[in-house]
């Protein structure tokens, strides 16, 4: 897999670095984290790494086409690495946890504008709210 991250840091014209692959490795593995906890994943395995070279990887990378930086209203923002759909999230208001959701219907755009006022519209991004089962189960524990 990190034969994969190097191609795509190479065919997106980036040089292949430690820092890089491993903030690719850490949202791979852990989807829909903020930026904290992306330093944390990678500076256990990689302690030297600053807090700017994180911050100035995961630009570069979202800059690249190669991660996708989300901000649901009110949160901080978050980050993933599938990047090559149109997918929606789905947001606990109680925790935060943030899940993905399947287009609502078709392709990209998966949903049409009433008015699209001349725009091209390329993307549509949902962003829907609820209570995940965790945090519904802990509202009706005695």
């Amino acid at each position: 897999m990190m034969s994969d991250f190097a191609a795509q840091l190479r065919a997106a014209s980036l040089r292949v670095t430690r820092p890089r692959m491993a903030v690719l490795a850490a949202l791979r593995d852990h989807p829909h984290v903020d930026t904290d906890t992306v330093i944390s994943l990678v500076r256990a395995d990689q302690p030297m790494v600053s807090h700017q070279a994180i911050y100035d990887v995961l630009r570069a990378l979202t800059d690249a086409g190669l991660v996708r930086r989300i901000q649901p209203a009110g949160a901080t923002a978050r980050y993933e690495t599938r990047v090559a759909d149109n997918h929606h999230h789905l947001v606990c208001r109680s925790c935060g946890a943030i899940v993905d959701v399947e287009c609502a219907a078709g392709q990209a755009p998966c949903l049409t504008a009433s008015d699209d006022h001349g725009y091209v519209v390329d993307e549509a991004e949902v962003v829907f709210w609820g209570v995940c089962p965790d945090c519904a189960a802990d509202r009706i524990a005695p």
